[in-house]
């Protein structure tokens, strides 16, 4: 069905939770460009329906360089035809409560929407990617020179942990379809997505919540600590129990929290922010992730605007302090992030929300695609072992686009 209606309508949306997801709900469908403002204004709430907890409102994307520039800190030049946060307003979309196996319909006129629905029943399969080649933003030699530089702010006391992040490109034409149908094939996630807005697609296999609101109490899930899979099961162990036990990775990951506790703490009823879950190991087919949650009663009459103000960029891919994280980050980067590293999902009518960060995740545009990737810094980091954890989070995104990471990574 997705592939269907993605060569009947420009610009659509499918918010996935996967391919063998038995709870949780997607959301499949067509919209109309919206302005970054609508959306900042709504207030935010939400509230729990039979029919989902997303039945209308926006469906986007919000870059990374509209944070930062929001929160005082530099910004590089834009990439040049890609704009870093769009919206659709959803016209017409169904959902898919995967618990119950059952399906809801969101249109004005339902009965016309069920006959499109007839002509989006028509998936062609994915397609094998021709092999690309790719350009990356930095070396290896260059990523690791960039980590010794985050290293040093970190010993002058200028940030406790910096997320440094690189690019790889390819050229040409991008079948966005097929290159997200191989990812999500390949790496599934419980919060993938593919948007298409104006020519642009996101595609997004991302592990990792960013901002959830319900009923009044938003939630943050921030991952900070990665391992690749074992080749067998006794490897597979042995790499999930050095993550966690990992001195680096469990300070690395607490820092954020206590960042993202004080984010938080701007629009929350006063002594309402706790940490609900610290340092889990979630696993995904291509790493194992250190995961904690965070959540507060938001302050009445707060609106998603002054939320993303308090919290977006995550502190999970920048660093802290965040404005001086960002800050060097922009000196040393040298390069827009663009949509990577910003967060992609819905926002409702009702003031609800969920949204994903844009990591493990494709950009396609008319000229071709990128791949970001990157690692939380700290004084414990390891050059070597830098580079090697952005190769681990680049490898599917890059595969999806018919592209091997280059020679060291």
């Amino acid at each position: 069905m997705f592939a269907g209606a993605a060569t009947l309508h420009p610009d659509l949306f499918w918010l996935d939770a996967g391919p063998a997801a038995v709870s949780g709900w997607s959301w499949l469908g067509v919209g109309s460009p919206a302005a970054t403002d609508d959306v900042r204004a709504v207030r935010c709430g939400g509230a729990a329906a039979e029919a989902g907890p997303f039945h209308g409102g926006y469906v986007g994307w919000l870059g990374y360089e509209d944070g930062a520039e929001r929160a005082g800190a530099p910004i590089a030049e834009p990439d040049a035809g890609i704009p870093s946060s769009a919206w659709l307003r959803a016209d017409r979309f169904v959902g898919f409560d995967h618990a119950t196996r059952t399906a809801w319909v969101f249109a004005e006129d339902a009965e016309a929407f069920a006959r499109e629905l007839d002509l989006w029943d028509r998936d062609p399969a994915a397609t094998l990617p021709p092999s690309r080649a790719v350009r990356a933003r930095h070396e290896p030699a260059e990523y690791a020179e960039l980590v010794t530089a985050c290293r040093a702010a970190i010993r002058e006391g200028d940030a406790y942990q910096l997320c440094l992040t690189t690019r790889f490109e390819v050229d040409g034409v991008v079948d966005d379809v097929s290159a997200y149908l191989n990812l999500r094939r390949a790496t599934p996630a419980h919060h993938g997505g593919f948007i298409r807005i104006d020519g642009v697609a996101l595609a997004s296999a991302s592990p990792e919540r960013f901002l959830e609101v319900q009923d009044g109490v938003v939630r943050t899930h921030p991952i900070k600590g990665t391992r690749p899979r074992g080749t067998d099961a006794a490897s597979d162990a042995a790499l999930k129990a050095e993550l966690r036990a990992s001195p680096k990775e469990r300070a690395e990951n607490v820092m954020i929290v206590d960042l993202m506790r004080n984010d938080l703490a701007r629009v929350a009823d006063t002594g309402t922010v706790v940490v609900e879950n610290l340092l889990e190991v979630e696993s995904y087919p291509a790493v194992h992730q250190l995961v904690s949650a965070v959540a507060a009663r938001i302050a009445p009459g707060t609106t998603v605007g002054r939320l993303w103000d308090a919290a977006f960029p995550a502190g999970s891919m920048t660093g802290a302090p965040k404005l001086s994280a960002m800050t060097i980050l922009h000196r040393l980067e040298g390069a827009p992030r663009g949509v990577f590293a910003g967060c992609f999902g819905w926002v409702g009518d009702d003031g609800g929300m969920d949204l994903a960060m844009v990591i493990r995740s494709i950009v396609v545009h008319r000229r071709g695609a990128y791949v970001g990737a990157g690692g939380g810094i700290t004084w414990g980091s390891i050059p070597a072992d830098e580079v090697a954890e952005v190769g681990v989070k680049a490898r599917a995104p890059l595969a999806a686009l018919g592209a091997s990471l280059p020679p060291g990574w």
